[in-house]
């Protein structure tokens, strides 16, 4: 079984995003966009009404560096 995901979890979340989303263009995945896509892992164990930018950024930083070659 996959380990639980939380919100300052970024780097575990930004890899399951890069196995879920391989394709996408980080230049055009909005904030809440990105929260949605985070609440739906089945992993995620969360309350998704903590979210906040910083989390977000923090998350969507770590899936450029994750998806960058």
């Amino acid at each position: 079984m996959s380990e639980a995901l939380y919100w300052d979890s970024s780097y575990a979340i930004a890899r399951r995003l890069v196995q879920e989303h391989p394709h996408v263009n980080l230049n055009e995945v909005s904030y809440q966009q990105l929260a949605d896509w985070v609440i739906a892992l089945p992993e995620f164990a969360d309350d998704p009404e903590l979210v906040n930018e910083g989390l977000l950024q923090a998350i969507l930083q770590e899936w450029v560096e994750e998806a960058t070659p």
